[in-house]
């Protein structure tokens, strides 16, 4: 790879207009930093195209060149993923100005956006059709569906609705050799080898640039029932859920695990919340359950399916929401509790799955195991139950300050990742790998999936220009190593 030629950034100025092409330090600082602030690189320039033709043209100029391309988002990547390296030698590719929402059609119940689109704006257009997009996390305000693609984004509906790899019906991308891949048909049935659309799902902008998405629809939702529920452990939690699919049919569209002293810390260090259960339980559930329009709400069967529950000794108390603000106070805590961690103190944060029917005994057997490696940590250990996938956050013993996370950060990381990987698991579950997990990727990845990424990226994207030391783990066993050298959390 090259830095770019003054010809070559001439050139892109030339063709994007003073909207689409920047090198003004105020211009470019902000989007060099990583969402949390972990990673600070640079970049000869931003290219912010308007159009797909425009994406086209810098790419094939870069690909020419050997000229590498970050593509970025609402640059809300919680791995480092949008963050060029320090060099300076990258292009940041930002997706932001194509923002158009091109149709969102009812009867077909399909969205076709650009991948600028930020996802609260998709949301508001479906639900002004009568439907919603049935995807929704922390960063809506700023996430967007080029990003949400490239990672393959979960959120709090996936165990009704899935990640964005069921939700996307098409693509529309520009491939590492500037080439336009128009994949944005929904088409039910394919079968002309390949499916280029899933490959791209998920590959954080490594084997090109998302430009277009078609995206699925559902109907809008009606009215909801939430209820916070306690229950005695993860285990009691799982046979809560089984015990409510089998009750509420569909109904069900979000289970939250959050333990006590998850919920202790958003009480002490989040102003406005309060307790939902009169007696605190050792463990809670989150429990979202809703019904399109012109459906009966689903609170009566809800109450029905919580009731038969306590009655079969599955949970300890429950409380249904009497109101919308109820719900949201019950949300927000949920919400809340990454803010009250930050505020308590450090913590080296993982964001994993196992087998969901795996995962209650992995909560507590893995929990006991790296509290015992490492005396005075603590597990806080919530999230979504029902699809497996928790974040396992190891907090500093106490009195410990941010060093400790340098410190001992990736010895507890390994420890995690290596119970995770025993377990059947993953090291990511919805975050992506970005930069942040490449070493352990390439260290835990086995070799036919490492070898299959690389065999991918090399034939897509020979010359390496896309999204250079993300995702992929490099050839060179010493850049693997140089992931290392900061904790993967």
């Amino acid at each position: 790879m090259a830095a770019p030629s003054s010809y070559l950034l001439a050139t892109l100025a030339e063709r994007l207009g003073p909207k689409g092409f920047t090198r003004g330090a105020a211009d470019l600082d902000p989007w060099l930093t990583d969402w949390r602030g972990r990673w600070q690189g640079e970049a000869a320039a931003m290219l912010s195209p308007a159009s797909t033709e425009e994406v086209a043209f810098a790419v094939r100029l870069c690909a020419d060149a050997g000229v590498p391309l970050v593509p970025q988002g609402g640059n809300t990547s919680m791995v480092g993923g949008a963050t060029p390296d320090e060099s300076g030698e990258a292009l940041l590719l930002s997706l932001r100005r194509m923002n158009r929402i091109l149709s969102v059609d009812a009867e077909t119940n399909l969205a076709v956006c650009e991948a600028g689109v930020i996802l609260a704006a998709l949301h508001e257009a479906a639900l002004a059709e009568g439907r919603r997009f049935p995807l929704t996390l922390g960063a809506k305000g700023s996430a967007t569906i080029g990003g949400l693609v490239s990672t393959n984004a979960g959120g709090t509906q996936v165990l009704r609705h899935g990640t964005m790899r069921r939700l996307v019906a098409g693509i529309e991308a520009v491939l590492p050799d500037g080439t336009v891949f128009d994949g944005l048909a929904a088409l039910k049935k394919d079968n002309r080898g390949y499916d280029l659309t899933q490959l791209l799902i998920g590959a954080e902008g490594t084997l090109g640039v998302v430009t277009a998405a078609s995206l699925k629809l559902v109907p809008a939702i009606g009215a909801r029932a939430v209820a916070w529920i306690g229950v005695a452990d993860p285990a009691a939690a799982m046979k809560l859920l089984r015990h409510l699919e089998a009750t509420q049919r569909e109904a069900i569209e979000s289970f939250e695990l959050v333990p006590r002293n998850a919920l202790d810390l958003v009480l002490a260090h989040v102003p406005g919340t309060r307790p939902p259960l009169a007696e605190p339980a050792p463990w809670n559930v989150l429990v979202e359950a809703v019904a399109p329009m012109a459906m009966p709400g689903p609170e009566p069967l809800l109450y029905d399916g919580l009731g038969s529950a306590h009655a079969a000794g599955l949970i300890l108390d429950a409380t249904i929401a009497a109101s919308e603000a109820q719900a949201e106070e019950f949300w927000r805590l949920r919400d809340s509790i990454s803010e009250a961690e930050r505020r308590d103190g450090p913590a080296v944060k993982h964001d994993i799955s196992v087998a969901a029917a795996d995962m209650p005994r992995f909560v507590v057997e893995g929990g006991a195991a790296v509290e015992a490696r490492f005396p005075g940590t603590g597990i806080i250990a919530f999230g979504h139950l029902g699809d497996g996938n928790i974040h396992f956050n190891v907090r500093a013993p106490e009195g410990a300050g941010p060093e400790w996370v340098e410190s001992e950060g990736i010895a507890v990381s390994r420890l995690v990742h290596d119970l995770v990987t025993a377990a059947g698991g993953s090291i990511s579950a919805e975050h992506g790998i970005g930069q942040m997990k490449v070493a352990e990727l390439a260290r835990l990845g086995g070799a036919a999936r490492i070898g299959a990424l690389r065999a991918i990226k090399q034939a897509l994207d020979p010359r390496g220009i896309m999204n250079p030391g993300k995702l992929v783990p490099a050839l060179d066993a010493s850049q693997d190593r140089l992931a290392e050298s900061r904790p993967p959390q």
